[in-house]
């Protein structure tokens, strides 16, 4: 029987109106009893603001909730414009200019490879981030764009160790990012690699408040950012950076089946499922058995049983150096100095190898004790 075919008529709409019941609330340190806003507003420091003369926005190159985002040209540079909504009135306003403020200090303290390069802001007349522009398509229309067909697997895991490592980035930097999926990351224009790009959901880790509908998207949510009891006002919903490992592993299961996750559910319909039914997307029967642990490790429904993603990007780099065999060696016969170095080189690598696993049978055994009891 399918996940959708389980999931029955009346718990759907007792969850649907809890769900949308908290969809319409502002975030709840936000507010007082009164409705009017509390938290003094977040400031942006000068030196991270564009001249909005020398700024030109061009095209519409994408859309979402919160604002659109153009091709757009900063003096003699091609860059990639994001407008932000303003909202309807004095509170909303409020409340989204401080969300902008906090997405443009967090892209200006984090520099990485994998993670989209912050050039600066803009206040007024709009609200605006200016970034690099990547001309190539987002993960999410590559994936669509090349189905029913999947990654190249060797590629797969690049691109999984590509996120890992922007993610990992954040975590060290206390963001947890909140909204990690296909559509937020960019792949470079020769499709080697890819970037995270969107910020917008982001919050630093000290600072985590209740997590509103709004906050991501139910397909790659981690079950514990929603319940089915309704949190009273003001009463704070807590997790942690694990959030975002739980998503890692619906986006990992994403690149190796180039599917969607809980296909033929509603979103609501795979929340319930993924949270009150411990439910995931089926894995693939040739899957190596190394990917089915990480995936899985992530996705447990146990946050502290989920990996680092220092752990994560050591796990795949692992898979990725016994899934790639070594090129052959071309030394000179008589240079057996350098033979038996190389050869040295290459025990250390599976050493290595070796240690790196054994590093994980830990989180395997406890991961392994948590399905057995669930399973009871």
């Amino acid at each position: 029987m399918s996940c959708s075919e389980r999931f029955r008529g009346g718990e759907e709409k007792e969850y649907e109106h809890q769900v949308l019941r908290r969809s319409v609330d502002v975030e709840s340190n936000l507010l007082s009893q009164n409705g009017s806003i509390t938290t003094p507003q977040l400031t942006i420091d000068d030196n991270l603001l564009v001249d909005p003369k020398v700024l030109f926005i061009g095209s519409k190159i994408g859309e979402g909730a919160h604002g659109k985002v153009y091709e757009g040209r900063y003096g003699d540079r091609i860059v990639a414009v994001k407008v932000l909504h303003r909202g309807n009135n004095s509170d909303e306003r409020a409340s989204l200019e401080n969300r902008f403020a906090r997405e443009v200090n967090m892209m200006s303290r984090v520099k990485h490879e994998n993670l989209v390069k912050f050039i600066g802001a803009c206040k007024d007349p709009l609200m605006v981030i200016v970034t690099e522009l990547l001309p190539g398509m987002s993960l999410r229309k590559y994936l669509v764009s090349i189905r029913p067909h999947k990654l190249d697997l060797h590629v797969a895991i690049k691109y999984a160790i590509d996120i890992a490592r922007a993610m990992e980035c954040l975590h060290a930097n206390g963001i947890i990012h909140r909204d990690l999926k296909p559509d937020n990351l960019l792949l470079t224009a020769n499709q080697k690699s890819v970037k995270l790009a969107d910020f917008g959901l982001a919050r630093e880790e000290t600072v985590t408040e209740m997590m509103t509908a709004e906050t991501g998207t139910y397909r790659w949510m981690a079950p514990e950012l929603y319940s089915t009891v309704t949190l009273r006002q003001g009463e704070k919903k807590h997790y942690n950076n694990k959030v975002d490992v739980y998503s890692f592993g619906i986006v990992l299961w994403e690149l190796l089946t180039n599917r969607m996750p809980f296909e033929g559910m509603s979103n609501l319909q795979a929340a319930y499922a993924a949270a009150f039914k411990q439910e995931r997307p089926s894995l693939p029967e040739d899957i190596s058995p190394d990917l089915a642990f990480i995936i899985q490790s992530c996705w447990v429904e146990d946050p502290n049983l989920r990996p680092t993603f220092d752990q994560i990007v050591r796990m795949l780099n692992s898979f990725l150096f016994t899934f790639s065999p070594s090129p052959p060696l071309s030394l000179p016969d008589s240079d057996s100095n350098g033979a038996e170095a190389s050869n040295g080189t290459n025990t250390s690598m599976t050493d290595l190898s070796v240690r790196t696993r054994g590093k994980f049978a830990f989180i395997r055994h406890l991961f392994a004790a948590k399905r057995t009891k669930n399973s009871q």
